[in-house]
């Protein structure tokens, strides 16, 4: 089970630093989609230049020109790209068909997909490496959370990985776990705390342990 950092407010310097806080507890580093819409891809290659030894994901949450978008990641240095599922099937093909030449991995982000179990069947038999449960913001705002989303896709995937997110911290960390996603992914769980090392080290070693 790996563990993603997911950083969305902050700015390059305070990514850096953010991640040299907690780099030996970490798997991946997620430059969130309000970094990206702030910063560009130059984040995603200013943290893949700092970091070497960890993979970035680029949340890019694409919608469309999927090929083009994927490819502009992967020359920033991304080991991971966002698409949406909801996004139409010939996006999802043609994201995944790029990755694949550049030797990178898809998410399937499933924020607003309303069907998730016939949609992550039908993702996994396209090909897409990861499949993310996630609750967005907005729904964590009136107490949603992911976990009967991931028990569902865990159901009916069979090659690609599962990956859980949104609003997830040490106290919610041991149902996820039960779930046993391939990836969990942290921000504010992390982000939000005055000690972010000592978050990450107990969040990391509850994963690690699975």
């Amino acid at each position: 089970m790996e563990l993603q950092l997911a950083l969305d407010l902050v700015n390059i310097p305070e990514a850096k630093k953010l991640v040299k806080e907690v780099e030996e507890y970490i798997d991946i580093v997620e430059i969130g989609t309000p970094i990206v819409i702030n910063e560009g891809l130059q984040a995603v290659k200013e943290i893949k230049e700092a970091f070497p030894s960890l993979k970035v994901l680029a949340d890019l949450k694409i919608m469309d020109a999927a090929g083009y978008e994927v490819m502009k990641a992967s020359e920033a240095g991304a080991d991971i790209i966002t698409i949406l599922g909801a996004a139409e099937d010939a996006s999802i093909k043609g994201a995944v068909e790029e990755a694949k030449k550049q030797g990178k991995k898809i998410l399937v982000d499933m924020i607003a997909v309303k069907d998730i179990e016939t949609r992550a069947k039908e993702l996994d038999e396209m090909g897409a490496d990861y499949i993310c449960v996630h609750t967005g913001y907005d729904l964590q705002a009136v107490g949603k959370n992911s976990f009967e989303d991931l028990k569902a896709i865990k159901r009916v995937v069979k090659n690609a990985k599962t990956a859980v997110a949104g609003g997830i911290k040490l106290e919610t960390l041991p149902e996820v776990i039960k779930a046993q996603p391939d990836l969990v992914i942290v921000g504010g769980g992390i982000t939000s705390k005055d000690d972010k090392k000592a978050a990450a080290s107990e969040i990391h070693k509850l994963v690690k342990q699975g």
